[in-house]
């Protein structure tokens, strides 16, 4: 990197709209896949300790290694970083927290960088698999990667040991394999509800009386399922999670989805809390779904924000009906809109949905020449 383009840092403003690390995870990944340097300023502004924690700096040098770039004053606690990005590689790295600080998160960051990568690119991630203000690293797999595979793009997940807080622990070994492009989507018929699923568990040093809680977490969930799937009944998977796939920290959870006759995927999500009844934990993964079928979403309120780089990065003009835009929704946007040349329009439609449409850019993996698309 030369002391001109050194010169030329896009300054991003940490402190904006959401406030926390999603605008530093979506800058470092439009950094790397622009190959434009970065200056992130007011890190994490929003929270109550701005700055780096170790999530957030696993994830610098994680994104660092990936692209051999880099970064200027990242350590923990740091409120601004200079970050400049070189050639995206191929091989094995890895991403380790230290803390129970969330895996979903590393990979949410990645992802799209792995994509344009010159080779096969393995991501050892090491850190909280089931953390709470994330995803639970089984709804990327089960949620999220069907919605990403309409772009024509996939990974593979291998699950090692699950983290849990406060310890972590947890490790994940995901296989990303390059492509030239990503194609566009249209995605705004829902249909209706055909299939009903999810995962209720505990784990932890516990007595087997505990699986209980998984089992009311999982009736919770059923009891607002059940309305919408008619004579369907909700196939919700019970179980206590292994000494050896969860040696340390208590934990308890639940993952549920539904797939439509348009073949729509949603979701929701819960962790078991102490103040918190299990069965009431169950009904909030459940009402999370609900909602988006009432509104007659394609995507539910989590994955909508995660679907904004992909449709940026898209050939051609992609469209997706969803809820009401979240704030992680506006945020991603906003941060795409000041990276990219790809632009949004979101048109509402009766209060109850939008229809988010996005010109994407087009971006070819330079990286590698011989690539093609999934199909």
């Amino acid at each position: 990197m030369n002391r001109m383009s050194e010169q030329h840092l896009v300054d991003i403003d940490g402190s904006v709209l959401e406030g926390g690390g999603q605008i530093l995870r979506m800058a470092l990944c439009f950094s790397v896949l622009t190959k434009t340097p970065v200056r992130i300023s007011n890190i994490r502004q929003g929270r109550k300790k701005p700055g780096l924690a170790a999530q957030h700096l696993a994830g610098v040098e994680l994104m660092r290694d990936i692209c051999a770039g880099r970064v200027h004053k990242a350590t923990l606690g740091s409120t601004e970083i200079e970050f400049y990005p070189g050639h995206i590689g191929e091989g094995r790295f890895v991403g380790h927290i230290q803390t129970a600080g969330s895996i979903a998160l590393l990979l949410q960051a990645a992802l799209p960088v792995a994509l344009f990568s010159s080779g096969p690119v393995t991501l050892d991630l090491r850190g909280g698999t089931n953390t709470d203000l994330a995803p639970q690293v089984d709804f990327l797999t089960e949620i999220f990667r069907p919605n990403m595979e309409r772009f024509g793009a996939s990974f593979d997940f291998d699950l090692i040991r699950r983290g849990y807080f406060p310890k972590g622990g947890g490790q994940c070994v995901v296989e990303v394999r390059p492509v030239q492009s990503l194609r566009p989507i249209v995605l705004v018929e829902m249909g209706r509800v055909n299939r009903v699923f999810g995962w209720s568990f505990v784990a932890g040093v516990l007595p087997l009386k505990v699986v209980v809680i998984a089992h009311e977490m999982s009736s919770g969930a059923k009891s607002i399922l059940g309305q919408m799937s008619g004579h369907r009944a909700a196939d919700i998977e019970v179980y206590k999670e292994s000494v050896d796939m969860a040696p340390e920290g208590n934990c308890s959870g639940i993952i549920v989805g539904c797939e439509t006759s348009t073949g729509v995927i949603l979701g929701g999500s819960a962790l078991g809390e102490a103040r918190k009844k299990s069965f009431h934990s169950g009904e909030e993964a459940a009402r999370e779904i609900q909602s988006a079928v009432l509104a007659g979403a394609c995507v539910d309120r989590h994955v909508q924000d995660m679907m904004i780089v992909l449709m940026a990065l898209a050939d051609g003009k992609s469209r997706i009906r969803a809820e009401p835009l979240t704030m992680h929704t506006r945020t991603a946007i906003y941060v795409t809109e000041l990276m990219t040349k790809a632009k949004f329009n979101t048109i509402e439609e009766n209060g109850l949905n939008v229809i988010i449409e996005c010109d994407g850019i087009g971006l070819r993996n330079v990286n590698l020449p011989n690539a093609t698309r999934l199909q």
